[in-house]
């Protein structure tokens, strides 16, 4: 004869074993990062000590999948047809969190832009969450993420499927301050080249068509142009070609450009405006001109706010104590190619502050602060909050139930 009260009673132990881990999730997976905390830092240190260009990061993926891979990740790389992305994935839950891991720098300035930083931090979320990945249901995904910079390694990657059954992606950025709630801007990257006629500057200026010119009446007319724009709009950029000897006239010159605006709708305004300016260039010199897209068009960060509530608890729970929300809007990042990801799935991009001693991104002064002791913490207080915040959300039977149903309209819609 079964015994109820004995079978009833081990049920309400094993409920009870069960709550336990759920509740000691944060501090196992605490311990998991801090444990990994010596082993981050190299990373970090690692990545900055050996710079990559956008496309071409093939020994920072390197260094940041060792870790992973030691501590039972299945690892798979050159996902998405891109040689230097990766995925690496621990259990096998229904709540899949992803979380973005860059590593790519910039042109002589290296890591200007603190995606040592990044990836790190990255990574030690990873391992955080694989520690209470079977008794919260998730399944972790790290993604190597490459030409944050400039080629847009997200907005492929997204393009090609790789996020499909994500329900929520994040990922940290180093700045110099703790911002929540970022904000970047939509963003074009364009090319355009003029091409006119060659002849002797001297002996036959007359027979030339001068490209040089067309590319000085074309950032005149920006200039000008600039006085009319929507707040938020932007436009920067250099002169990649302006001809090879001063007796030559240049047959050939070359603009290259971002523009920049608070949304996608205000970019494409201002793309129309500035298309203008290329075409008078061209226009008042004789010349033909083209304008090619160097990379995908970045879209503006949307953050999920139920997701950027459980960061703030978080990261203000470590000691930190970011910008007040009504400031955020005010102090936008530039653009990255997360925005492309938040505007499909629920996600986060927030910044957390390092002591770069009054430098800011893109400068060399940030450069070497991104190896300070500063961005030492950053990266394990990133790695922290970040799968704090997972742990969080996953234990809210509310707010997991919505990222899942989110989930699952997605992918009726991509079928």
């Amino acid at each position: 004869m079964p015994p109820p009260r004995s079978g009833h009673h081990e049920s309400h132990r094993d409920d009870h074993i069960l709550r336990t881990d759920v509740d000691d999730a944060a501090g196992r997976s605490d311990a998991a990062i801090k444990a990994a905390s010596a082993e981050l830092i190299a990373l970090s240190h690692a990545i900055h000590a050996e710079p990559e260009l956008a496309f071409e990061e093939t020994r920072s993926v390197a260094k940041a999948i060792a870790p992973l891979a030691e501590r039972g990740f299945e690892i798979e790389t050159g996902v998405a047809e891109l040689p230097t992305a990766f995925r690496a994935r621990f259990g096998s839950g229904p709540m899949t969190v992803g979380i973005c891991a860059e590593y790519d720098a910039l042109p002589e300035i290296g890591h200007a832009c603190g995606h040592n930083v990044i990836a790190a931090a990255a990574v030690g979320a990873g391992l955080g969450l694989a520690e209470v990945a079977d008794v919260l249901g998730l399944t972790v995904l790290v993604f190597g993420t490459p030409a944050e910079e400039s080629g847009g390694g997200k907005v492929l990657m997204l393009e090609r499927g790789v996020f499909d059954d994500v329900a929520m992606a994040m990922m940290v950025h180093p700045g110099p301050l703790d911002i929540v709630g970022a904000r970047s801007l939509a963003l074009a990257d364009v090319s355009v080249v003029f091409h006119g006629r060659e002849a002797h500057a001297s002996a036959a200026p007359e027979l030339g068509r001068n490209a040089g010119d067309a590319v000085t009446v074309a950032q005149v007319a920006l200039g000008l142009l600039r006085q009319h724009i929507l707040p938020g709009q932007q436009l920067h950029g250099i002169v990649s070609d302006g001809g090879v000897a001063p007796n030559i006239v240049p047959g050939r010159a070359e603009l290259l450009y971002y523009l920049r605006a608070v949304d996608s709708a205000s970019l494409d305004d201002l793309m129309r405006r500035a298309s203008a300016c290329f075409e008078a260039g061209a226009l008042a010199t004789g010349c033909t001109h083209e304008i090619r897209t160097l990379a995908p068009t970045y879209t503006e960060l949307t953050p999920d706010p139920e997701l950027l509530f459980a960061y703030r608890e978080q990261i203000t729970g470590l000691g930190r104590v970011p910008i007040a929300p009504e400031l955020e809007a005010q102090r936008p990042l530039g653009s990255t190619d997360m925005g492309n990801v938040t505007n499909v799935i629920p996600g986060i991009h927030p910044v957390i502050g390092i002591d770069a001693g009054g430098a800011v991104t893109h400068q060399p002064g940030f450069a070497a602060a991104s190896i300070n002791a500063s961005a030492d913490q950053a990266v394990l207080d990133g790695a922290l909050a970040l799968a704090r915040t997972a742990i969080a959300i996953a234990r809210d039977d509310i707010h997991r139930d919505r990222l899942l149903q989110r989930l699952v309209q997605r992918q009726e819609d991509i079928r």
